[in-house]
């Protein structure tokens, strides 16, 4: 009985990847198992390895591969000649009979299953040594899109076949040390969806950068799905929280950034060309590919596919203009962050500061330094200098013998989730993606820094600085009787601590999300007309997207705190309110237009007193609306809110009474909601407090400088700010006790335990419930603490 030439996908699974390859073994397991799952997968087939072996065979094509490579290997030829002459021998070839009337065949009965004549349909190749889970193959072989008619089809097969031979492909295997005539090609033949009449993109079960589990990365680009794979364009990106996704009535969706999505690719009009790029319009520009429901269904079939495969996936996605319908479209495992240890991790940290040329989205979260060598062209390649950093247009794998030999890439195009990323990640060379215009600022030869160490966002910066390379070992963390929690500002950064053993977010600072992410006098947003023509026109380029201006800020705020509290959920994650002084909240844009002008900020309107008052009310109720949204609508009922500066119980009345206005009412939903205790009043009243608040919060540097009336940031009264002063030690003292008396948690979020570990050994025997320290401090301090216990017993 002779051995079949095609299979269709549901007649095909995982345990077929040496029939149909990686990449169509996939397509047939979800089709086959996941349709219950509400995963749609379109309909196809694949031809099988015979086949290939079959054509090779009929057209006596193996001695003569042997002796292009064997030319190839010895010198004799380059890598580029050796990958064209193979490649015509499969173009030149003749599409064996049996063959080619089975592919046929089936492509009828395509048709007909979808009731078109002609139908459309991708043509993918899928290698047998492809998709595997220690190695991507990502991009060696290629894609035709919009193949219609039986000759077209038939000339695509040849054209996959001969793509094995890619001189990307060539040099990968050899890498690999995979023998080239043991691996074969295989074809899926699948129903285009009509994604170029909406969008597509690719989708991660993990963060691709730091391997947090619990994330799922969505990119979406206008238009067929190539330009976001080939990072011709920058995409949308969306984060979704994957442990909430189960909780019935909540969207959690952490991070939302809208990408530039320039050009789309469409269905080709006549001729020979099956797709053509055009230009996206304004409005496309401006609005998000997916709504959130669309963003939700994705990140659930994400995590279906996961369960089902029981390893992180690498996903290709696509919407369908037509119908509204979503499909995945293609599915193999993620490589890189799946074989990563999760007890140690490596941490860069720059040690200068340096002036920003330009940022991007980061691959990775190493740093690298060198001097940049700006190649715009592939006809170029040859002049890259081994060692340097790579600019270029797109990190397109083509590139893939010089992205080896670099220190570090930087692009104009793409996103986190192109194929040129995933080949920066396996590689592990660190990459900013999609800074617009680096080949026309970076000189080149000129002495540049790359770090991706700061979280999401990539900066490239205009010389070579210092940084330090730490190999952090967590398995080797002792346990603590102490509650150990993390200081957390930035949501880009969120994710790089998650492997820490820590027992929650012990402050997460609201006024990064606001200064950063979005730079508007909250005030401005809800009273545009008070503000200056130039302060009108920089809120109307920030909040593109949103028809209300107020909206733009509970939105970013409410995704920017999710997003820093997400890494150790369920664990408590305390959100303080926004405690900007007079002079900083001026520098927000409007800013000016709202804020009084005092002659000593710090002591002045700030915290708690501007939360109930006439000039700040409305602002403040934007706050808890973002809050609200975070625990509620987003699902984070582990968020703790923390009222700062907080001066008598009187003010907390009327603090307390403000939050439960605008929806924070105290219990309900779960709500908890902390002080810090930061004034000599919040010590000397502690009692009162506590029947007002469920815990409390040392703020270490505001509580020393009362005390001992030294302005924090003086430098000439440096060496007499000293949070081991007797007087701040008895007052620390008195409001651990005081707490513990009154029945409430009682921590600190300062960095004296971990600058000195004196004072933290002194904060364990006087009974301190929690610590919650600078993420880079962390492992020292918790090994201090560990210590201190041992002696206090």
């Amino acid at each position: 009985m002779s051995k079949p030439m095609i299979l269709w996908f549901e007649d095909i699974g995982i345990a077929d990847v040496q029939a149909v390859g990686g990449k169509n073994a996939s397509l047939g397991e979800m089709t086959a198992a996941l349709a219950q799952k509400g995963v749609k997968v379109p309909s196809g087939f694949a031809t099988t390895a015979d086949a290939y072996r079959a054509f090779i065979h009929d057209n006596e094509l193996a001695p003569r591969i042997t002796e292009h490579l064997s030319a190839f290997h010895s010198g004799g030829c380059t890598l580029q000649e050796a990958g064209q002459a193979i490649r015509s021998l499969f173009l030149e070839a003749e599409m064996p009979s049996h063959i080619a009337e089975e592919i046929v065949s089936a492509y009828a009965e395509l048709g007909r299953r979808t009731g078109t004549e002609r139908p459309a349909v991708a043509v993918r190749s899928s290698a047998t040594a492809e998709d595997l889970p220690d190695a991507s193959f990502a991009g060696q072989q290629e894609t035709f899109l919009n193949v219609r008619g039986r000759a077209a089809l038939l000339a695509a097969c040849r054209r996959c076949f001969a793509s094995l031979f890619t001189d990307r492909a060539i040099s990968y295997r050899d890498a690999k040390g995979f023998d080239h005539l043991e691996v074969a090609l295989s074809i899926g033949i699948q129903q285009m969806v009509r994604s170029d009449l909406c969008g597509s993109g690719v989708m991660f079960s993990i963060d691709t950068e730091t391997g947090f589990p619990n994330a799922i990365v969505i990119s979406a680009a206008w238009g067929l799905g190539e330009t976001v794979v080939q990072g011709s364009v920058n995409p949308d990106r969306y984060v979704v929280f994957k442990p909430l996704l189960a909780q019935p009535g909540t969207e959690p969706i952490i991070d939302k950034e809208l990408g530039g999505k320039a050009f789309r690719m469409v269905y080709g009009e006549g001729g020979s060309h099956r797709t053509r790029i055009v230009e996206t319009t304004e409005q496309e520009r401006q609005s998000f590919v997916l709504d959130n429901s669309d963003i939700v269904q994705l990140a659930r079939w994400a995590v279906a596919i996961e369960d089902h495969y029981q390893r992180p996936m690498d996903m290709e996605w696509a919407k369908d203009g037509e119908t509204g319908e979503l499909y995945i479209v293609q599915a193999r495992p993620e490589t890189v962050q799946a074989q990563a240890s999760t007890s140690t991790f490596r941490h860069y940290r720059l040690k200068e500061k340096g002036d920003p040329l330009l940022t991007g989205a980061a691959v990775g979260t190493a740093i690298a330094a060198g001097k940049a060598c700006v190649i715009r062209t592939a006809a170029d390649i040859a002049q890259f200098r081994d060692g340097s950093i790579l600019i270029t247009e797109t990190t397109d794998p083509d590139w893939v013998p010089v992205m080896k030999r670099a220190a570090g890439i930087v692009t104009n195009h793409g996103g986190t989730t192109s194929h040129a990323a995933i080949v920066s990640r396996e590689l592990g060379v660190p990459a900013i993606v999609g800074t617009g215009n680096a080949t026309e600022i970076i000189a080149e030869n000129s002495e540049i820094t790359i770090s991706c160490a700061d979280g999401d966002v990539g900066t490239i910066y205009a010389s070579i600085l210092d940084f330090s390379v730490t190999d952090v070992d967590i398995g080797s963390l002792p346990a603590t009787r102490t509650d150990i929690m993390v200081n957390i500002a930035n949501p880009a950064a969120a994710f790089q601590w998650w492997r820490l053993p820590a027992r929650g977010v012990g402050l997460a600072r609201m006024e990064f999300i606001i200064n950063a992410h979005i730079k508007v006098h909250p005030m401005a947003l809800v009273h545009p007309d008070r503000v200056s023509a130039e302060a009108q026109r920089q809120i109307r380029d920030l909040t593109k997207g949103y028809s209300d201006p107020s909206e733009f800020f509970v939105d970013v705020l409410a995704r920017g705190i999710a997003k820093l509290a997400s890494p150790y959920y369920p664990h408590p994650a305390i959100v303080r309110l926004s405690d900007f002084k007079t002079n900083e909240y001026a520098h927000l844009v409007g800013g000016d237009a709202f804020e009084p002008d005092e002659e000593n900020p710090m002591l002045g309107f700030r915290g708690a007193s501007r939360y109930y008052d006439e000039r700040y009310r409305e602002g403040f109720a934007l706050e808890c609306r973002a809050l609200k949204r975070v625990r509620e609508e987003l699902g984070f009922s582990n968020v703790i809110v923390m009222v700062p500066f907080c001066r008598t119980p009187a003010e907390a009345d009327r603090v307390l009474e403000a939050m439960a206005e605008n929806g924070l009412r105290r219990g309900e939903n779960g709500l908890q909601i902390y002080m810090m205790c930061e004034i000599p009043s919040n010590v000397i009243l502690a009692e009162q407090f506590a029947t007002r608040f469920d815990g409390f919060s040392i703020g270490s540097n505001d509580l020393t400088q009362l005390v001992l009336g030294v302005d924090r940031d003086s430098g000439i009264l440096a060496n007499l700010f000293d949070e081991r002063d007797e007087a701040v030690t008895r007052m620390i003292s008195e409001a651990i006790r005081k707490a513990h008396a009154a029945g409430i948690k009682i921590g600190i979020c300062g960095q004296g335990p971990s600058n000195h570990p004196d004072f933290a050994a002194f904060l364990i025997s006087e009974g301190i419930d929690s610590m919650s320290l600078n993420p880079d401090s962390f492992v020292r301090t918790i090994k201090a603490v560990a210590e201190a216990e041992g002696q206090s017993g």
